[in-house]
């Protein structure tokens, strides 16, 4: 067997296991839910701390993953069993906790270190959170459709990008931001558009969830615009540290982060839009 298949192999297992997570914690229980995102919001920040700053600072990394993690728990609790949404008032002591480690640690030279932890909480944790107000609706009753939809855009336009893109990529050479990522390019994104809005249209014929058409779409333009975005966001901030992928955990593809970076921008935007189209 040569390397290209055992490649794809593993690609294809890795993907087959994410996805039967993420798609299982969404249709059985909330609180697998909260378990599995809550995990994959410890082991992306950690990922991206890792990248930042290495094993500098390690407890002020912990406990800003903690702090991460407690964001969406509290969110979740908040949603699922009417948890007073003041205890989220705790997090800022948190970080407040990690200027003090610093402060009194050996390391102050890396005191700089601190923007990055903060950034990884608006970053990463706070895309997150915001996931629980897309699965519970105003009665408290847990309902993982709209985010499995949010969730199959996303991956179609990342395999509709991938397909236009190693076909008609070919013929069609414009890029579409070559200085970050030299290999998307605009035959790519535009199939990735087409295919995500096509995704749109069949899953809201087939109800999938419960919303119109013309919104079913806009999410799909959303999801595609704010996706490939979020993409290149990561890609310029792997460039920046001279890494190729975020992590390990995931074989074939990289670390959790590489999975989830267009999530990261979509996750917040397309909340955003089922708060203001249900109000």
């Amino acid at each position: 067997m040569n390397n290209t298949i055992r490649n794809l192999l593993t690609r294809t297992g890795s993907g087959i296991i994410f996805v039967a997570l993420f798609v299982g914690s969404l249709l059985v229980h909330p609180l697998l839910y909260c378990i599995l995102f809550t995990g994959a919001i410890a082991i992306m920040m950690r990922e991206y701390m890792n990248v930042v700053m290495g094993r500098q600072n390690l407890l002020a990394q912990a406990l800003c993953i903690v702090t991460g993690c407690a964001l969406f728990i509290l969110v979740f609790l908040g949603q699922y069993i009417g948890l007073s949404l003041k205890w989220l008032f705790l997090l800022p002591a948190g970080v407040m906790m990690i200027y003090v480690i610093i402060l009194f640690g050996k390391e102050k030279k890396h005191y700089e270190g601190v923007a990055w932890m903060v950034s990884s909480l608006l970053y990463i944790a706070l895309p997150f959170a915001m996931t629980n107000l897309a699965v519970f609706d105003i009665f408290g009753q847990f309902n993982g459709m709209p985010l499995l939809f949010i969730m199959i855009l996303i991956w179609t336009s990342d395999v509709g990008a991938y397909l236009f893109g190693i076909t008609l990529g070919r013929v069609w050479k414009a890029k579409l931001f070559p200085s970050v990522s030299p290999k998307k390019s605009w035959a790519g994104y535009l199939g990735g558009l087409i295919v995500t809005l096509a995704a749109g249209w069949a899953l809201q014929y087939i109800s999938f969830v419960n919303i119109s058409l013309q919104d079913s779409l806009i999410l799909a333009l959303i999801i595609n615009i704010t996706s490939t975005v979020g993409d290149l966001a990561e890609s310029q901030f792997k460039r920046n540290f001279g890494v190729k992928d975020s992590g390990r955990i995931m074989p074939g593809h990289g670390g959790l982060l590489d999975r989830f970076d267009g999530a990261l921008f979509a996750f917040p935007a397309c909340v955003i839009y089922l708060i203001l189209i249900t109000v």
